[in-house]
């Protein structure tokens, strides 16, 4: 039995020291290149999540810029059209305008005309009247003044009337 606890306590012995050996050689070759991978695989993870958490963040800003962008594009847009409609507004306006002072133009133009042919008209027919009136007088004298006699008593007639000038 003894031989056997010695037996027992040399192999705990060898088997203790073939297990610190192990140990020694796992954390030098193994655990060392374990552990640096899974610190490296977790810094990897952080870098990537920090990288979509920065994306994210990116994101969310070009959204607000897309938001912003649209909205000033909107006032922008509105700002176009309600100048578009003034100027069309002003266009129409001063349409009217020269519309208005062409047919006043026209108007007056008319009227001008009216008054000149009226007025050649009314002289016209003066012409006429006084044409007529000296027919009408040569036709009568020439009736009444057939005679010398009558015709001498007219002149003593008008040179009795007083200067009519």
């Amino acid at each position: 039995m003894e031989l056997i606890n010695q037996f027992q306590s040399g192999l705990f012995i060898i088997q203790s020291i073939i297990f610190i050996a192990l140990l020694l050689l796992l954390g030098k070759f193994a655990w060392k290149p374990i552990l640096n991978s899974i610190n490296e695989r977790e810094t990897n993870i952080m870098d990537a999540l920090n990288q979509a958490q920065l994306a994210k963040e990116e994101m969310a800003q070009l959204k607000s810029d897309n938001e912003r962008i649209i909205r000033e594009a909107k006032a922008e847009r509105d700002a176009i059209l309600k100048e578009a409609r003034e100027i069309k507004e002003k266009i129409v306006s001063d349409a009217k305008e020269v519309a208005k002072v062409e047919g006043d133009k026209m108007i007056a133009q008319a009227r001008q005309s009216i008054v000149a042919e009226k007025t050649a008209a009314v002289a016209e027919i003066k012409n006429q009247i006084g044409a007529l009136s000296v027919q009408i007088a040569e036709s009568i004298l020439k009736q009444k003044l057939d005679t010398t006699e009558a015709h001498n008593q007219l002149v003593e007639n008008i040179l009795k009337q007083p200067n009519q000038n």
